[in-house]
């Protein structure tokens, strides 16, 4: 089966795209669209990882206590070049907590694609904040408003998240808020230089 969203073809994959998120409605269950053509695993793989999105994108309810619910034991947190050492869906949503009291109004504003296959579920997302919390470093906030989007990749297993590979390029972020560029540096390219 091949369906076409946002402009893309997805091979094998059931896809549908997703409605924006309100503010108000990210303190509450996200709006969720018709799940078309998806099993009922999908579906509760779908919903289990947009609730994992909602938490961790929640200022002040970000963090691992609140996510240890949905997350299986001894699962795996990979993005090397933002989050070198994160490891697990649950110290990621501990250590973005700490970047929303920098950006502590950031929100997600929309699922942009979501799809599932088997075990594993693709979303694509946007996401907008401002820097108005604690400082950056030594930088005090600056007020200024980034938008960016990013992939979120996951694998599930019995009601549980096994695993997350993050796709994000903070630069965009770092660019518009002000923030010192070589942090976005790979830890290889760092140690080059």
């Amino acid at each position: 089966m091949t369906r076409a969203v946002a402009g893309a073809n997805f091979h094998g994959a059931s896809a549908f795209p997703s409605r924006s998120l309100e503010p108000a409605i990210m303190s509450e269950a996200p709006v969720t669209p018709a799940l078309a053509g998806l099993t009922e695993e999908e579906t509760r793989n779908v919903e289990l990882a947009r609730e994992y999105m909602r938490i961790s994108y929640t200022p002040g309810k970000a963090g691992r206590e609140a996510v240890v619910h949905l997350c299986a034991p001894g699962n795996i947190f990979t993005v090397p070049t933002t989050f070198p050492k994160v490891h697990t869906l649950e110290e990621y949503a501990e250590d973005h907590g700490k970047l929303m009291k920098q950006v502590n109004d950031l929100r997600l504003v929309s699922f942009d694609v979501i799809f599932a296959k088997a075990d594993q579920v693709a979303i694509r997302y946007t996401a907008e904040g401002h820097h108005r919390g604690e400082p950056h470093g030594s930088i005090a906030p600056t007020g200024r408003k980034a938008c960016w989007t990013a992939a979120a990749l996951f694998r599930a297993k019995d009601g549980k998240l096994t695993a997350f590979i993050k796709e994000w390029n903070k630069l965009a972020m770092w660019e518009q808020l002000g923030w010192p560029t070589e942090e976005c540096r790979s830890q290889q390219n760092a140690s080059n230089s």
